[in-house]
């Protein structure tokens, strides 16, 4: 049945006041969590770029705080916990990076947990400031910037790829077999940790030898590899901790999606409205729940 857009705002209004105490108690949750992954994306929020032309054309006079410009960037972050058994996707749009939003979640984390393992890119914004974890840097992130130069450097690629290979049907094995973490991480030290110090070794002797220019795309692809080295082999010395982000990477299309067909979001109120209800939709489909008959009950 046809409804118009104000019919549909107000339903969907209605329907996130109600589903706020769930959406508080997944936060609650979430933060107890033994393994965060997050990354974020760009986000358009009509009210507040109209601030920001504003604060540009010198209409608001406010001046910005001693040393800093105003921040003009928007974004949709989400988090992706693993907490209890439960799979947990969270997403918050707005102003603030992806570390500040993780920061936010473990504010409210009680004191006598320790800290978790966090899954991210390799750029700074993605850590919570002032809340500790064991950061774990993605693989996936290494391996993208070999494969994309395969066609141009076919040799040095493909022994880079084929040794990645290798230590990811491990880590397919271990899922297979159901291991425990304890588990996964005594079979990736007897199989994969002498892959991967070949390949740190390898790669340190292509750049050592001269057998590839340090500035060139390929040289710039292997020294991003060795300056996250132990980060992007934690799954060698850590229990539980993942290989790359790629868990992430997939709900954060869920926020892309919605971008590529509606484009913005027009206020702040309803970029909230739009992460409670998308964070239950899909700790649903995580669940193995029909998100539609949960938000009708």
């Amino acid at each position: 049945v046809p409804a118009p857009e104000t019919v549909q705002w107000g339903l969907g209004s209605r329907l996130a006041d109600d589903a706020r105490p769930a959406c508080d108690a997944l936060l609650d949750l979430a933060a107890r969590g033994e393994l965060f992954y997050n990354d974020d994306t760009h986000m358009k929020i009509l009210e507040l770029l109209g601030l920001a032309a504003q604060a540009s054309s010198g209409a608001d006079k406010a001046p910005p705080a001693a040393g800093k410009k105003p921040r003009t960037g928007l974004f949709t972050t989400a988090v992706v916990v693993l907490s209890e058994g439960h799979t947990i996707p969270l997403f918050f749009t707005g102003r603030q990076h992806a570390g500040e939003n993780l920061r936010d979640l473990l504010g409210r984390r009680p004191e006598d947990l320790p800290p978790p393992l966090q899954m991210s890119d390799g750029l700074s914004r993605n850590l919570p400031p002032g809340c500790p974890t064991v950061w774990c840097n993605c693989l996936g992130h290494g391996r993208r910037k070999i494969v994309e130069l395969v066609d141009v450097y076919p040799d040095p690629c493909l022994h880079v790829l084929e040794e990645l290979k290798t230590v990811y049907r491990v880590d397919a094995r271990a899922r297979g077999l159901g291991l425990t973490a304890e588990q996964r991480l005594l079979l990736h030290q007897q199989e994969s940790k002498s892959v991967m110090d070949g390949l740190q070794a390898w790669l340190q002797a292509q750049l050592a030898e001269k057998k590839v220019e340090p500035n060139s795309s390929l040289g710039q692809a292997y020294k991003y590899l060795l300056k996250r080295w132990d980060r992007l082999t934690m799954f060698l010395t850590t229990p539980g901790a993942p290989m790359d982000n790629n868990l992430c990477e997939r709900v954060l299309k869920m926020a892309i999606r919605h971008r590529k067909n509606s484009l913005f979001y027009k206020t702040q109120r309803g970029a909230e409205v739009g992460d409670c209800l998308m964070s239950l939709i899909h700790t649903c489909q995580q669940a193995g729940i029909d998100p539609f008959g949960y938000l009708t009950a």
